[in-house]
Order: C-alpha cells, then sequence, then structure tokens
C-alpha cells in the first residue's frame, strides 16, 4: 500500500467508541506531515465533542496518548510519531533527547508509577 493511501485511510473520521488501538494505531503508520496534522485535528476534534475537552486540553491529552501509544513500536516509528505529531512519551521523555529504556527500566518505571499511584 503507498504511503498516500495510507495517510487517506488514517484521516477517516473516527466512530464515537473507539478503543486506543483502533484511534492510534493508523497514527503510526502516517508518513507525511500533512497528513499527521489532518490526523491530529480529528483526534483532537473526537476527543472535544466526545470527552467534553477544551481545545487546549483536547491537544495536551492527544500528544500524551500519541507519544505513548507510540512507545509500544520501535525506536524509527516512535521517532517519526514524536516528530510529526510534535509529541513525547509521557514518561521516558521525547526519543530525540533521549534514549528508548531498556525493558528493565520500562519495566521498573512503571512498575514504580502503579506503585505511586495506587492507593488502597
Amino acid at each position: 500500500m503507498n504511503d498516500k493511501l495510507k495517510d487517506d485511510r488514517a484521516a477517516e473520521d473516527f466512530p464515537s467508541q473507539i478503543t486506543f488501538g483502533q484511534k492510534y494505531g493508523p497514527a503510526m503508520a502516517i508518513q507525511t506531515q500533512a497528513a499527521a496534522d489532518a490526523y491530529f485535528e480529528k483526534c483532537v476534534r473526537h476527543t472535544m465533542s466526545h470527552h467534553g475537552k477544551t481545545r487546549k486540553a483536547a491537544e495536551s491529552l492527544e500528544r500524551q496518548n500519541l507519544g505513548y501509544y507510540a512507545g509500544y513500536y520501535g525506536d524509527e516509528t516512535r521517532e517519526r510519531v514524536e516528530r510529526l505529531f510534535k509529541c513525547a512519551h509521557p514518561v521516558f521523555g521525547a526519543i530525540a533527547e533521549k534514549r528508548s529504556p531498556s525493558p528493565e527500566k520500562a519495566f521498573a518505571t512503571d512498575l514504580a508509577q502503579n506503585v505511586k499511584e495506587f492507593k488502597p
């Protein structure tokens, strides 16, 4: 499938109920700035209309979610997504500034975060 077709499919409107994979998975394949900008706008509009967020809050949330989701992909995809969507992983920071964490560090950081947030 060529990049133009991938980008066009990625920019289609979202249903009112959508999983993170359905919403952010297509963003991981986007290759151009124009397609990223269009897709980001759709993400923001979806969050504003279905979750009652202001534009500023929706943009912040979408950048965090895109950065986090990209963390599940390889370094090349993560770097491209962070660059195109002007985002960073909310826990590990931008890959352009910091290397990807080792699996051990990622696990330890995630565990520490969950323990910190857990309130019995």
